[in-house]
């Protein structure tokens, strides 16, 4: 009987592919990325299927459209009847393992997993679940505002960085014990950090590795507010960009934020 392979499976949070150097991007510094990728298999076909996080992760674990399992938001209970592929991995005799960032809402915080070695780093109650009974829409921009990306910049810690450290360590940790161990079973091994989602706080090393490097500002249509369609009109103001003002600058020093923690 042919073995199976053991499963390693890492995850980051808001990675634009097009910034690697693998998918030929030229500015961010990812020697490990682009070392899995050389080794690896790459989908470069691969779509996500929903823009947030949680309906997303519900989405893969799943293998279902988030309209087929209610997942439309952040604050959405992920149903512990929905089997997920770490279920069928148990079924064939793996050990499955979570380490990080999954943004399961709701009692059940395993969906298929043996076992979690970190907490998770958003809450797993329905602290962010919307009153839509209600007219006010203040906690929208809350949620959506500026204010998580307009701090971006060199920062001595962050609770992004100390988290995403736990999760290494905690995952290598679990590596060891388990090929020290008398479980012969293959692992299934999900790795997930929360990098580099904003904020974009860099630890000032990180930061000046992209001191002398040329920032290439995004490429967005010039379309004048009123000329928008109403999503996009609506999210100006919940994202409070008719209150914050965002120079060229700002922009440039968010985007050189965000490739330090990449």
């Amino acid at each position: 009987m042919t073995k199976r392979p053991n499963i390693l499976f890492i995850m980051a949070d808001q990675l634009a592919p097009q910034v690697l150097s693998a998918w030929g991007g030229s500015r961010v510094q990812t020697p490990h990325l682009d070392r899995l990728a050389e080794q690896g298999v790459v989908f470069e076909n691969a779509y996500c299927n929903f823009p947030l996080c949680a309906p997303a992760r519900f989405s893969m674990l799943s293998g279902r459209l988030p309209s087929r399992i209610g997942a439309f938001d952040n604050a959405v209970e992920f149903p512990a009847t929905t089997p997920t592929f770490h279920h069928y991995l148990r079924l064939a005799g793996y050990r499955t393992c979570l380490a990080g960032k999954m943004h399961f809402v709701g009692p059940d915080q395993l969906h298929g997993y043996e076992e979690r070695v970190t907490t998770d780093i958003y809450p797993a109650d329905f602290l962010w679940s919307p009153d839509w009974r209600l007219d006010d829409e203040s906690w929208l921009e809350w949620y959506h505002g500026m204010h998580a990306v307009l701090d971006a910049g060199p920062h001595r810690r962050s609770v992004n960085i100390a988290y995403d450290d736990e999760v290494e360590f905690e995952a290598v940790r679990w590596l060891h014990e388990h090929a020290d161990g008398a479980d012969d079973r293959p692992f299934a091994l999900t790795v997930s950090f929360i990098s580099p989602h904003d904020p974009y706080l860099a630890p000032p090393d990180w930061w000046e590795r992209y001191r002398d490097v040329e920032i290439d500002p995004p490429r967005i249509p010039d379309i004048a507010l009123e000329d928008r369609d109403p999503h996009s009109r609506r999210h100006w103001f919940l994202t409070g960009r008719h209150r914050d003002e965002v120079g060229e600058s700002d922009v440039l020093r968010m985007r050189r934020a965000y490739y330090a923690v990449t």
